[in-house]
């Protein structure tokens, strides 16, 4: 695996040897501490970010190599007009792995042709966001224990939302998994993704226009945020948007063992009174992110505890 720029790069069996790699990095980080010595991931961050970056560079941390990089593209040459692969050639000189986030959608494609350095896609615009669904996976697995044999709830913006696209293509690929939209017409999944990707692998799925009629057969709840912005007027949003806010009376019919995740940050789609519920993953998706970072990175360097 020389770069990941889409989830689908990879096989089955690699995000099965990840998840277990993280999860075994998460029981005993000592054993990790040093294996990246001497090592440095650059962040090229064209555009803001708080968990993917941070995330990133506490993986490396922990993993005892050094980071360098930049967090928005106005604090690197590229306000003054260089290139993406220009920036990308001279600091695969300086750093041993490049992650790389980019608001246009391609680039971290474009720059990983153009150097040996493994670089990693931190989000490319609305494309692709590789290291969220392994997050995602990760989080899943540790919650429930397997990646099979579960019906996944999807609400709030699934026609614009990355991360809803990237995991449904993930999951399409483990057996016996449902999928419930759950969002206003105005914002349900694309066509294509149920037509080339769902519909394709004959993955089970039904769309809904609100999570009250089918939360007690969800074993996972997905919730993205439902954008004011995304409506052609007020009226339509103001009359949706509490239909795909989560609280505590969604939940009374809901599973005991439901896990409910956000890939964050929210707003107000999740109530905060949900937050005490244990059946709240989504900060410790948040945490998840680090150890299946660390993962990849270790494989993707090629070294071993």
């Amino acid at each position: 695996m020389k770069h990941l720029i889409d989830p689908m790069d990879l096989t089955v069996e690699e995000i099965d040897q990840l998840i277990a790699l993280a999860g075994d990095i998460l029981v005993d980080k000592t054993k990790y501490q040093e294996v990246c010595k001497h090592k440095s991931l650059a962040t090229l961050f064209f555009e803001p970010s708080t968990r993917t970056r941070l995330s990133f560079e506490a993986a490396m941390l922990e993993l005892g190599g050094n980071v360098l990089g930049f967090s928005s593209a106005n604090s690197s040459s590229a306000a003054k007009g260089e290139s993406v692969s220009d920036t990308v050639r001279v600091v695969s000189g300086y750093a041993d792995i490049i992650a790389m986030r980019h608001p246009k959608e391609g680039a971290p494609f474009v720059a990983s042709q153009k150097v040996d350095t493994p670089i990693i896609n931190a989000g490319d615009g609305g494309h692709n966001h590789p290291t969220q669904t392994l997050t995602d996976l990760m989080t899943i697995s540790q919650e429930k224990g397997h990646l099979d044999n579960l019906t996944v709830g999807l609400c709030g913006d699934l026609k614009f939302g990355r991360t809803v696209h990237s995991l449904i293509k993930a999951m399409t690929r483990y057996k016996n998994v449902k999928f419930v939209m759950i969002s206003p017409e105005e914002l349900r999944l694309p066509d294509y993704i149920i037509k080339d990707v769902i519909e394709k692998n004959n993955v089970e799925y039904k769309e809904v226009r609100s999570m009250d009629e089918v939360m007690p057969e969800l074993d996972i709840l997905y919730m993205t945020r439902v954008q004011k912005e995304r409506f052609f007027n007020e009226q339509d949003y103001i009359r949706l948007k509490d239909s795909f806010i989560l609280d505590e009376e969604k939940l009374i019919n809901a599973k005991k063992d439901l896990c409910i995740m956000h890939p964050l940050p929210r707003v107000n789609e999740i109530s905060t009174k949900v937050d005490d519920d244990p059946r709240a993953c989504y900060f410790k998706q948040a945490r998840y992110g680090k150890f299946i970072r660390m993962a990849l990175i270790m494989t993707m360097l090629g070294v071993n505890a």
